[in-house]
């Protein structure tokens, strides 16, 4: 969907009225880019995201150009929103790149951003977040661009929530519920979709409303008032069935979450039992992993100038220039402020970067705030423990996109980076060379004659070890290799001279 223009209002001072128009009619301060084109191996399923950028499609009216879409369910689908969001502290610009990333979050969600107000506070209001007078006006903005939802940046308490849908008359919800929505449209593996349907019902579980039409208070057997006999309900009885409900799923949930974690860990089991190298690829949202992935091992995975357009995490094979065999594994993508009930929900998930003998940390080098991303990615595995003092090679990508000046500077920020473009595979040669120097290697180096009629040892030594040498003898293949504790061990039970070199 094409980004139209739109304008908001930041106000400096809670008890003014007037404020400075931006225009958003940029990707600026947001993890997206401007003008995407796919092609190349790096581009992935061309089919799949034509189905997924399908529902993005709209219709010119100015130019009553139609782009083959059906225009009565895009009409339905799509929801105008506005945004709204606080100042506290730091930089306006920083604020105004979170607006930003919101809207592209929305748009991601299939809606149509209309407009935004960024209020100057110390602290939120404890009842409507923004203060009465701007919610107030909040709720005029709402009326004058025809809206049918607010968005804030920020996670609302349910009181906020509510008080606000009061004032405004619309829809309210919040940079949470917005994240999950968007993770449960693009969720597709039956893990994946159990993960988000946890942290769904965790974020719902103290939201639901009270006292509705459908329950009744107990009148007990007082009498003034006209209560009395006759006047006992059944009490507040339908919200607590909700509960039920909500926890004797959220407890199925996570039974099958758990059902799947064998599976899991002995795929985990055979790559560490054959000694197989794992490398994850983390970062933030949209900053190129998936591109990554595609150039390196051919996975073509799905790439998309969205935000989360894959969550389901792909494990791929592949090897170094000298045979050595590692896997490479693309996580979810991270934002700011991400919700920690997605954090707990996809802790199972995140376990690959716990097990990783290698990450490659994926930042955007055409972003306005790198640091920031490394930071919020950095955030997100503190939660994990031990992810933190794995080996981390910093990959500036999308180099292609970011001037010279961007580059020089985060080579100065992260001395041992490395940066590369997935499109005109620039610094792709490099970052493989810096892979394979920080893999694990095999601890034992040996020197031995294998006998031509023990084959198999010398394929073993193939695929699971290093080989630094070979010539073929009168007597057997002569071999100079590092190996694993296990080749060793079988190379002394056939009888075998083994000189460690």
């Amino acid at each position: 969907m094409e980004r139209r223009e739109w304008s908001y209002i930041i106000n400096t001072n809670p008890s003014e009225n007037t404020g400075r128009s931006l225009e958003l009619d940029s990707h600026k301060g947001t993890a997206l880019q401007a003008d995407p084109a796919y092609n190349g191996s790096w581009a992935g399923d061309e089919f799949e995201r034509g189905v997924r950028s399908s529902l993005k499609r709209v219709v010119d009216v100015a130019s009553e150009r139609e782009e083959l879409v059906d225009i009565e369910y895009r009409q339905l689908r799509l929801e105008k929103v506005v945004l709204a969001g606080l100042w506290m502290d730091g930089t306006l610009e920083a604020a105004e790149d979170s607006l930003r990333e919101l809207a592209a979050l929305a748009e991601t969600a299939g809606s149509e951003v209309m407009d935004g107000l960024i209020q100057h506070r110390q602290l939120p209001d404890p009842a409507t977040f923004l203060g009465s007078g701007k919610a107030k006006e909040l709720g005029e903005i709402v009326a004058n661009t025809g809206a049918d939802t607010v968005i804030v940046d920020s996670e609302l308490a349910p009181s906020q929530r509510r008080a606000l849908e009061d004032i405004v008359k619309v829809k309210v919800i919040d940079r949470t519920a917005l994240i999950l929505d968007i993770f449960a449209q693009h969720a597709k593996s039956r893990e994946g979709k159990a993960q988000v349907e946890l942290a769904q019902l965790e974020y719902l579980l103290p939201r639901l409303r009270g006292w509705g039409e459908s329950m009744s208070r107990q009148a007990g057997g007082r009498v003034a008032g006209g209560a009395g006999i006759g006047s006992r309900g059944p009490g507040e009885t339908k919200i607590e069935l909700d509960r039920r409900r909500i926890r004797t799923r959220m407890a199925k949930l996570r039974k099958d979450i758990a059902n799947m974690r064998p599976g899991r860990e002995t795929r985990r089991s055979t790559r560490r039992r054959n000694k197989v190298p794992a490398v994850v690829v983390v970062g933030y949202t949209n900053a190129g992993k998936s591109s990554l992935m595609n150039v390196l091992t051919d996975a073509r995975v799905l790439v998309e100038n969205a935000l989360f357009a894959t969550l389901d995490p792909t494990v791929r094979r592949t090897q170094t220039s000298d045979g050595r065999e590692f896997t490479l594994t693309d996580t979810v993508g991270f934002v700011r402020s991400l919700p920690t009930q997605l954090v707990e929900a996809f802790r199972s998930t995140l376990e690959e970067v716990a097990q990783a003998d290698l990450i490659l940390h994926v930042v955007d080098a055409s972003h306005s705030d790198p640091r920031g991303q490394v930071q919020a990615v950095h955030d997100v595995l503190r939660d994990v423990e031990g992810a933190l003092d794995l080996p981390e090679l910093i990959v500036l990508s999308k180099s292609d996109l970011a001037d010279d000046v961007a580059i020089a500077t985060l080579r100065s920020q992260f001395p041992q980076s490395v940066a590369i473009s997935s499109v005109t595979g620039e610094g792709i040669d490099e970052l493989k060379v810096r892979i394979e120097e920080m893999l694990p290697r095999p601890a034992i180096h040996i020197d031995a004659v294998i006998p031509y009629t023990r084959g198999d040892l010398v394929s073993q030594i193939h695929a699971d070890g290093e080989i630094l040498n070979e010539e073929f003898t009168a007597d057997g293949t002569r071999i100079v290799a590092r190996i694993t504790d296990e080749i060793a061990a079988h190379i002394q039970a056939a009888g075998i001279e083994l000189k460690r070199a």
